[in-house]
């Protein structure tokens, strides 16, 4: 008798307990629906401080310029997905994710290109203000005027028939400037990357008034190697204004003049 009575107890406790469950459960489900945007709260990744977006630039793109209020619609009003794809249209955005936390805050992450180099095209009357860069993706992006990256210039006649690094075609000029911004040395040292109409490579370093003739952007590693051995060795000893013309573009060949 007493079992029994002990059982319907727990089975009415139990039953008092997930009815009280599912009770919280509806209604924080409502609560949940009936959220408004409070705030935009805007994360920018930086790279060695690299940022050439604000805040306020993300929440212009994102609001298209307020004509799109967000900051007080029903989070069920609110695509999410169509606000991401909305950003992903900006060239200076590479990819964003946007979110929604408990305290009705529409949550934007947004991450950057990152600039391997700053593409110059036209006289030397635009140099100093023209341009777009070139990402580690190998595609082109505009200058922001926030931030100006210090990157190696970019400039040729191959880039008036070439407009991205991003296929096969771009892949091997997009692996020497990858090369050249991943190392210390050389990304200290190498003021432009000049590609010919046939894609040749010509580098200028930062100091001295030599040229360094790289041809093709293959057997990168090689190739410096060749460049380093001048640098230690040879100019060090015959004296860095001797020389206006170091070659490497051949194999098996330093050739200094």
């Amino acid at each position: 008798m007493f079992s029994t009575f002990s059982n319907r107890k727990k089975w009415l406790w139990r039953s008092i307990g997930c009815l009280t469950l599912f009770g919280l459960l509806a209604f924080t489900e409502k609560r949940l629906h009936q959220r408004y945007c409070k705030a935009i709260v805007v994360d920018i990744d930086e790279v060695a401080g690299q940022r050439f977006l604000t805040r306020r630039d993300v929440t212009g793109f994102l609001t298209n310029n307020g004509a799109d209020p967000i900051v007080g619609q029903l989070f069920d009003e609110i695509d999410l997905s169509s606000l991401e794809q909305r950003l992903k249209k900006y060239s200076l955005i590479k990819q964003a994710h946007v979110s929604s936390d408990l305290a009705g805050n529409l949550l934007v992450q947004i991450e950057q290109p990152k600039p391997l180099a700053r593409l110059i095209t036209g006289g030397d009357e635009l140099r100093a203000v023209g341009g777009q860069y070139i990402s580690d993706g190998g595609r082109f992006f505009p200058l922001s005027m926030n931030y100006s990256a210090r990157v190696p210039i970019l400039s040729g006649e191959w880039f008036t028939t070439h407009r991205t690094l991003a296929n096969s075609t771009g892949q091997p000029l997009l692996a020497l400037l990858q090369y050249i911004h991943e190392s210390d040395l050389w990304r200290a040292q190498i003021a432009e990357v000049s590609v010919d109409k046939s894609g040749n490579v010509t580098l200028w370093p930062q100091v001295g008034n030599y040229q360094i003739e790289f041809g093709k952007p293959d057997a990168v590693e090689t190739k410096f190697r060749k460049v380093k051995l001048f640098y230690t060795q040879i100019a060090p000893q015959k004296g860095w204004d001797r020389y206006h013309r170091v070659s490497v573009q051949y194999r098996n060949q330093l050739v200094c003049e």
